[in-house]
């Protein structure tokens, strides 16, 4: 047997036989009712968003402000976690913080910031997209380096 010589018995079911006398069932009015708007030809009512004649819900939600789809969006690490998973280390780059599992995704931004408790007793060289002005001063204080990659 082979699926793509199958054929699909599908029967195709008609609509209702509305306006064809009282004796169908439907007739008369054709069940939409005495008068009014919806009673008459050429009616498409409720409409979709209908609200029972109050505002509809697409006409109250706010309609303002954008998204930035431009927008950078970074790992973040601090000091105290790379301090305390990376010991011994010369040379701390998004690989060295992959590898720690203290990132994603070593291709992906990455920014050190210097939430620290005390001082870091990492002396390295630091390698990031981007770094706190804070994280900067703690690194440089400690007698390591921060440099920014440009990619």
């Amino acid at each position: 047997m082979d699926l793509s010589k199958i054929k699909l018995r599908i029967k195709k079911k008609t609509g209702k036989r509305l306006g064809r006398g009282t004796g169908s069932g439907w007739g008369k009015t054709a069940s939409r009712g005495n008068k009014g708007a919806g009673s008459r030809s050429g009616s498409v009512w409720p409409y979709v968003g209908f609200n029972g004649g109050n505002i509809p819900y697409a006409r109250k939600m706010p309609k303002r402000g954008f998204n930035v789809y431009s927008k950078e969006i970074f790992q973040v690490v601090n000091l105290n976690d790379i301090q305390e998973k990376i010991k011994g280390a010369k040379e701390i780059d998004p690989q060295a913080l992959e590898a720690a599992k203290l990132i994603k995704d070593a291709a992906m931004p990455v920014k050190i910031l210097a939430d620290v408790k005390d001082k870091i007793a990492v002396k390295a060289t630091f390698k990031a997209d981007k770094f706190s002005a804070k994280a900067i001063k703690i690194i440089e204080e400690a007698g390591g380096e921060a440099q920014c990659l440009k990619r």
